[in-house]
């Protein structure tokens, strides 16, 4: 496959994904929604009763901001979208039709990620935009992030933005349908994994978990962490939860009946 026709498939993929409406407004309120009501309403908060309430921006602002944005509501986002491009095909039916072109099986797969990922980090990055326009507009006076850290933050939501595509995009394909996909993704990153954090006696045994390995990496912290392990170990933790989804993945295509 020439990069020209990679870029081709990439395209189609992006344009299979934005031409469903309900999925792209619904992953604009995820990200760029949830961002304007957040900080709209600490604004208020702040104008109606600034004793008692801090200024919407500010490091603290930031802070909320990008943790929202890296393993909280743009999560959903990454699942919402991860899991439709890895379950298109199937679902809609054209999966055959794709097959019988000639076109590689693993060629069909490989352009889900990159394609999901996409359309993911643009929305990401329109309402990162807006959590730095709020971050310094409502500052109020308190200290704001140094360019090094806006870049840094900026880095690790593109992070865990696309660990969650890649999973999503992942079960998505073994799964073949996108309610069970996203059924799975955002049961287990928003419920399951809440839970066994919690659960001290499993030790180091969460450190296998996606989000307290993000936690570990995230460039503004929020208190103390529930899980700490060490960079390195975080690092593969990340490594793993990109590759083993998509190596399935790509499995289940490749053997999946046409």
């Amino acid at each position: 496959m020439t990069l020209t026709v990679a870029r081709q498939m990439i395209g189609a993929e992006i344009l299979k994904v934005r031409r469903n409406r309900s999925i792209m407004a619904f992953a604009l309120l995820l990200t760029v929604g949830v961002v304007v009501l957040f900080y709209g309403y600490d604004a208020i908060q702040h104008a109606s009763n600034p004793l008692h309430n801090g200024p919407a921006g500010g490091m603290d602002g930031f802070r909320h901001g990008v943790q929202a944005l890296g393993i909280f509501f743009g999560m959903l986002a990454a699942a919402l979208i991860g899991s439709e491009v890895g379950t298109a095909d199937v679902s809609s039916g054209v999966f055959r039709d794709l097959v019988a072109t000639g076109r590689s099986r693993l060629a069909l797969f490989a352009v889900r990620l990159p394609a999901a990922a996409i359309v993911t980090l643009c929305l990401s990055a329109a309402a990162y935009a807006l959590v730095l326009l709020a971050t310094f507009v409502f500052a109020g006076g308190s200290a704001t992030p140094s360019i090094g850290l806006i870049l840094r933050s900026a880095g690790w939501i593109a992070l865990a933005n696309v660990t969650v595509v890649a999973l999503a995009v992942g079960v998505g394909s073994v799964a073949g349908s996108r309610a069970l996909a996203l059924t799975a993704v955002i049961g287990w990153q928003a419920i399951v994994t809440n839970l066994l954090v919690n659960v001290k006696s499993l030790g180091s045994v969460r450190d296998v978990l996606l989000t307290p390995a993000l936690d570990q990496l995230v460039p503004v912290k929020n208190g103390h962490a529930d899980v700490v392990m060490a960079a390195g170990i975080a690092v593969i933790v990340i490594c793993a939860w990109l590759v083993i989804p998509q190596t399935l993945g790509a499995w289940r295509t490749r053997a999946r009946d046409a």
